[in-house]
């Protein structure tokens, strides 16, 4: 058994390339395109300017057994005033042996780097993937959600990892109508002069700064929230544009002014599943093909600024999404991901017939005293 660090394009190839052998025979597992992957894990992505981020790769063998990133976020050690650092994109067969000389690499390199608490899984942050998949494993991934082998938790257990807070989604099937109490509010925030609109995806630079503002007024009080950069925000955007629907992607405004944003992305992991990573004619042919075929969408976000809240610019912005779903011949929503203790927030989905259907589980541990 070794472990190395990530040094050459050879490595990272590797490294990228693992999860296609470990859930090669996984119905639900919907691989990544390497080539985003690449770029991902490159000095394109913004979070590398204020992270340091190492890359580790398990050997047994001879083979490649699993891979782990040490995370060291500088803007939630003072956003929080937290010494976490974190561990992400990890996969592992399942071996605990494997497991812990990975999480004890992470954790070592965490240490060295003034660390208290080692917390993850993070892929990079809370603003992207994170938590392991821990009840709903009979349902396939939604789009940028984590899938695993329900091992993982067992080896996170084992190692001595404790739950450090659970997310949830919730699915709901598209019914005929909203429910009545949703649209009498609605009407009523619109009567206050709040209106609500699609993204222009010809300004979609300008309309990226309208969801910053929203998403950091909204999120700011939140359990890991970091606030985003410029330079996330518009790679976020550049990442974003190709799959944004305009009249699933609304902001809610207040005399000009955004005051809330709801954005649902058609479930993309249906084409990703049929295209196995490459990107090449035929898997190009593939995505044309299938994206046609999606069903499934995800509301990824919903954010409302602090002033605005319990007004019905939520219900408001249900009505005007509901709309476009209808439209787009959609079969179901998933709510994604939602704080354990949002209650407001899970209370107001079942108010329109969600329900939760899986959990997803952040552990941690402390490795210093």
């Amino acid at each position: 058994m070794e472990i190395t660090e990530v040094k050459s394009k050879k490595d990272l190839d590797d490294f990228i390339k693992f999860p296609l052998k470990l859930y090669s025979s996984n119905p639900f597992y919907a691989p990544p395109l390497i080539k985003e992957m690449r770029e991902q894990f490159s000095e394109k992505n913004p979070f590398f300017h204020h992270s340091k981020v190492r890359f580790f790769i398990a050997k047994k063998n001879g083979q490649t057994a699993g891979r782990i990133t040490s995370i060291v976020n500088h803007r939630h050690v003072e956003f929080h005033n937290e010494r976490a650092g974190f561990f992400g994109f990890f996969e592992c067969i399942n071996d605990p042996e494997t497991s812990s000389a990975l999480l004890n690499t992470a954790a070592d390199e965490l240490k060295k780097e003034g660390m208290e608490i080692m917390r993850g899984p993070m892929n990079f942050s809370t603003n992207e993937e994170c938590g392991f998949l821990f009840a709903g494993f009979e349902q396939p991934p939604m789009l940028m959600t984590p899938y695993n082998p329900p091992y993982y938790n067992d080896l996170m257990e084992r190692y001595g990892m404790t739950k450090s807070k659970d997310l949830y989604a919730f699915i709901y099937d598209i019914q005929v109508e909203l429910p009545e109490k949703i649209l009498r509010v609605a009407a009523i925030t619109e009567k206050r002069g709040i209106r609500v609109r699609p993204v222009d995806k010809k300004k979609f630079g300008s309309e990226m700064q309208a969801f910053k503002e929203v998403y950091n007024s909204a999120w700011e009080k939140n359990w890991g929230f970091i606030p985003l950069t410029d330079e996330e925000i518009d790679y976020l955007g550049s990442r974003l544009k190709p799959i944004a629907v305009p009249e699933l992607t609304l902001i809610a405004e207040k005399d000009g002014e955004p005051v809330g944003f709801m954005g649902l992305l058609p479930d993309f992991n249906y084409v990703l599943k049929h295209m196995n990573g490459k990107l090449n004619p035929l898997s190009i042919l593939k995505a044309l093909y299938y994206s046609r075929k999606i069903k499934d969408l995800r509301m990824l976000l919903l954010g409302i600024k602090s002033d605005y809240r319990n007004k019905g610019v939520d219900a408001l912005l249900f009505r005007e999404g509901f709309i476009g779903i209808r439209k787009g011949g959609y079969k179901r929503v998933e709510f994604s991901w939602i704080l354990e203790d949002n209650v407001p927030v899970q209370r107001l989905i079942e108010m329109i017939g969600g329900r939760l259907y899986k959990r997803y589980r952040v552990y941690e541990k402390r490795i210093s005293h």
